[in-house]
């Protein structure tokens, strides 16, 4: 008599709901998982793309799109040192679709180049920032393959789809995944790593060299990598020794761990200096910014690094960014330095509360479950670390800089379906089922998302800042609400951004270039201004009355 074989995932504890029927059966698994996978990254890839359609060039991305065109053109390395080449090679993808025009006479810095590339050279802004940012959403898309992938191994073909959910309805990366930055290519190469190398524990001639040029692309897309360097070359020499299990003595088991450990170092290294080797194979070096002598540990560090002198510059330029002081934005609180506790405190704002949840319970579950625990340090240790390094940074500027969070504890919450707990079922599709509803809500503002116990994205601007609200992304949507509105009416411009208001038809004068009493009509700033004002920016706002938001990143008072 033949008996069919049940996914010990899918089958539910004694007592408990039968709540998967369809995806418990086979036949239907077969079609119904992938086609969810289909839905869930094709409403990623739409909001993603409706998202960079509608928003103007944030501050970030003209260095990085001109940069990327001057890679295409030049083929010299002089501009944006303080970041590798990788990411924005795959920028450049775009940019050469677009195929715009560089004038190669230009002897400015790298965020004058970018402005020009945009503005001055008859390039038209709109059409050249989409194809830049195609090719980081086509990024962001397949590294929801891998969280699904990752899942999927460990807690079945349910648990990948919570997992695949959680990534594909997070505000933070449909928000940076939607722009032509570095952030969400750098954490997603991470995970990648991360994943071939769990991977790697049982077939480690094939995965362990992938891994290896994952980390590799991770450390030449963006240079606070670094901080996981050390912990995945851990996790090689732990998946090594675990590969030869059975097979060898320790001492043998511990020299296959160091040489895994190796391999990974040496082909990670290898990869970042292909990457500088792709723009210019005879790696010439002409900085267009002053770069900083480095003393001490950290100078000595910067010696040390197996990398091009570019590479080296710009860690050098890092370091120094690090020493300025920063002026900070926390809940009505402008200060300067960084406070340790800003990146939690912004991520318990910006993250969906359904979200939040299911992060700590998979953390909790991957280390109390005994099968999923040789997991946990895969998962848990590279997030920790990354997560202690960008907290002990100086520029508390926005959750972009703990991007790997949704990544690696999305596979985390996938593992929740692994508990044999009778109602677990249930609250998962319902937690999933309130992300999707908080981030579909904000759509098309994502990146001044917070969630619901903090006003939702109308309030973000009174707790945050910079990147977390506004980074410049509403200039279109400004010229847009004040040719509908306020036609006729004279304009004062605050603007914290790269875009050049006139492009936009904005014709608007500085308000802080004259006497107070001139100042008569419209008075427009940008929330990140708005909530550092002082001096005689604070005096006009406070004797002006909001009349309109655009965005939820500018605000619109009368005077």
């Amino acid at each position: 008599m033949m008996t069919h074989e049940r996914h010990p995932v899918l089958t539910p504890a004694p007592g408990a709901p039968d709540v998967w029927p369809a995806l418990r059966s086979r036949s239907r698994t077969r079609w119904l998982v992938p086609l969810l996978v289909v839905v869930l990254l094709v409403q990623m890839a739409a909001a993603m793309v409706s998202t960079a359609v509608q928003q103007t060039p944030t501050i970030d991305e003209p260095v990085y799109v001109g940069t990327a065109a001057d890679y295409l053109h030049e083929h010299r390395l002089r501009f944006n040192p303080e970041h590798p080449p990788l990411g924005k090679l795959v920028i450049a993808v775009g940019v050469a679709l677009a195929d715009p025009h560089v004038d190669p006479s230009f002897t400015g810095g790298q965020g004058r180049f970018g402005q020009h590339l945009l503005y001055k050279w008859g390039n038209d802004p709109w059409e050249l920032m989409l194809w830049a940012r195609l090719p980081v959403i086509a990024l962001t898309l397949l590294f929801g393959l891998v969280v699904f992938a990752f899942a999927r191994e460990l807690a079945g073909p349910v648990g990948a789809l919570v997992a695949l959910a959680l990534y594909a309805f997070s505000p933070d990366v449909i928000a940076h995944g939607s722009l032509a930055t570095l952030d969400v290519p750098m954490a997603g190469f991470l995970l990648t790593s991360v994943w071939l190398l769990w991977r790697a524990r049982r077939r480690p001639r094939l995965y362990l060299p992938l891994a290896s040029v994952a980390l590799g692309a991770a450390l030449a897309t963006k240079m606070s990598a670094l901080a996981a360097f050390p912990v995945l070359l851990v996790l090689a020499a732990v998946s090594m020794w675990y590969a030869s299990a059975g097979s060898a003595d320790r001492r043998t088991r511990l020299l296959r761990a160091a040489g895994g450990a190796a391999v990974v170092a040496l082909v990670a290294v290898a990869v970042v200096w292909a990457s500088y080797l792709a723009v210019d194979p005879l790696l010439r070096w002409s900085p267009q910014q002053y770069v900083p002598v480095v003393r001490g540990r950290r100078g000595l560090l910067v010696e040390l690094l197996p990398f091009p002198e570019a590479f080296r510059d710009g860690t050098r330029i890092q370091f120094a960014l690090e020493n300025r002081p920063w002026e900070g934005f926390l809940f009505g609180q402008v200060y300067t330095g960084s406070l340790w506790y800003y990146l939690p405190v912004a991520l318990l704002v910006k993250t969906p509360l359904g979200m939040l949840a299911l992060w700590a319970a998979g953390a909790v579950v991957v280390v109390a479950v005994r099968r999923l625990r040789p997991v946990a340090p895969y998962l848990l240790l590279p997030s920790a670390v990354l997560l202690a390094a960008s907290m002990e940074g100086a520029r508390d500027f926005g959750t972009r800089y703990a991007l790997f969070l949704p990544m690696f504890l999305a596979v985390a919450a996938g593992c929740v379906l692994v508990l044999r707990w009778r109602w677990a079922p249930v609250l998962t599709a319902a937690l999933v089922l309130f992300v999707a509803v908080s981030s579909v809500r904000t759509f098309p503002y994502y990146l001044p998302y917070s969630n619901e116990a903090f006003g939702g994205p109308s309030k973000t601007r009174l707790r945050l800042h910079d990147s977390n609200v506004d980074w410049g992304q509403d200039l279109g949507r400004l010229a847009d609400r004040l040719r509908e509105r306020y036609r006729s009416e004279r304009v004062w411009l605050v603007y914290k951004g790269s875009g050049v208001p006139s492009y936009y038809g904005i014709d608007a004068s500085d308000p802080l270039a004259v006497p107070r009493g001139a100042v008569r009509g419209l008075l427009v700033v940008s929330d990140s201004s708005v909530a550092k004002a002082k001096g005689r920016l604070a005096e006009l706002i406070e004797s002006s009355r909001l009349i309109d938001q655009v965005g939820h990143s500018i605000t619109i008072y009368r005077r």
